[in-house]
């Protein structure tokens, strides 16, 4: 029998503070996320990269047993948007669901982007391929890329496209189409793919390069024509059309992605965390049906390969940018 209360007592209150350390350990290992997460899309809402991150957003949220919260920060073609989660707080709570744009061609085109991508966000998974295709107005007498080409030869400076903005991967994809092909068409750039599309559609402009997901409704309604496809592979959505480099532009490629990234310095636990989350959320049937019914293609890749696959895109475009003279002001 202990005859010391106070040293029982003592030792009591050790035995305790020991085993609360004990249970502490692997509670903390899994308390992330303790609270909603954000995923900032640096575009404005209805575009590919807004829906994809809703789609899978709300999957996730299952996964991780807390909300998910899609953010909209658009302005200078996504650059705003990535620069504020590079800066973010390291903690797993703010993460950014990026296209091509920000994060592999925006480096070579701005002089004080305020960020840099391959330094300052981690790639935590690649959510889709996209697709990109050519489309006209119906009033363009072109079917296919020969006649287009063609056209636009015979009638030099007097067509023109749009872009959802300058130094977009839309913009950079027709910047190569006129390289590519020795065409002047010119460049009608717009703030946001919305006001593209609704020119566009009323004529003010003759042609335009985007995902799939962004033309589909008017391709299925005669409103828009589709000439090429100008990834390396056709579109699910549009299995008939034919790539640009199968009708005309040997070697012609302009892949667009969908992914999410989170800010360098994030810890490894929370990365794991995420990483499995947004994997299964993309493995999921509902998922996948939802996304292809855009015209993408779920697409979900390990952290190191989606870096590998940046890495090599990078100078790629890097080469491109500057072959093509293209600068943004």
């Amino acid at each position: 029998m202990n005859k010391n209360p106070q040293a029982g007592r003592r030792l009591l209150a050790a035995s305790a503070m020991i085993l609360g350390a004990l249970a502490w350990q692997p509670a903390a290992a899994q308390a992330f996320p303790a609270k909603p997460v954000r995923l900032v899309v640096p575009f404005a809402p209805g575009g590919i990269n807004d829906t994809v991150a809703r789609v899978v957003g709300d999957k996730m949220a299952q996964e991780l047993g807390q909300p998910v919260i899609v953010e909209n920060r658009a302005g200078a073609s996504g650059t705003v948007g990535a620069a504020y989660v590079a800066k973010s707080a390291p903690d797993g709570y703010t993460l950014l669901v990026s296209s091509t744009g920000p994060i592999v061609m925006a480096p070579s085109l701005y002089k004080n982007l305020g960020y840099k991508p391959q330094q300052d966000l981690v790639p935590i998974a690649q959510l889709s391929a996209n697709p990109t295709v050519l489309v006209v107005h119906p009033d363009v007498p072109a079917k296919t890329l020969p006649e287009l080409m063609a056209l636009a030869k015979s009638s030099a400076g007097k067509l023109s496209y749009a872009s959802v903005g300058s130094g977009t991967a839309p913009h950079l994809a027709a910047e190569l189409f006129k390289s590519s092909a020795g065409l002047d068409i010119v460049h009608v750039p717009y703030k946001g793919g919305g006001p593209a599309v609704i020119d566009l559609l009323a004529g003010r402009v003759d042609m335009m390069f985007d995902a799939v997901s962004t033309f589909l409704p008017y391709v299925k309604a005669g409103k828009l024509r589709a000439i090429a496809v100008g990834s390396q592979i056709r579109s699910p959505a549009l299995p008939q059309l034919p790539t640009m480099a199968e009708t005309g532009l040997p070697g012609f490629e302009v892949a667009s992605w969908v992914g999410l990234f989170a800010p360098a310095g994030t810890p490894p636990a929370a990365m794991e965390r995420l990483t499995s989350a947004v994997t299964k959320a993309v493995a999921n049937k509902q998922v996948q049906e939802a996304i292809s019914a855009q015209g993408v293609i779920p697409s979900v890749s390990t952290p190191q390969a989606f870096a590998a696959a940046i890495a090599t895109e990078t100078p790629r475009w890097s080469s491109v940018i500057k072959q093509l003279g293209v600068t943004v002001d």
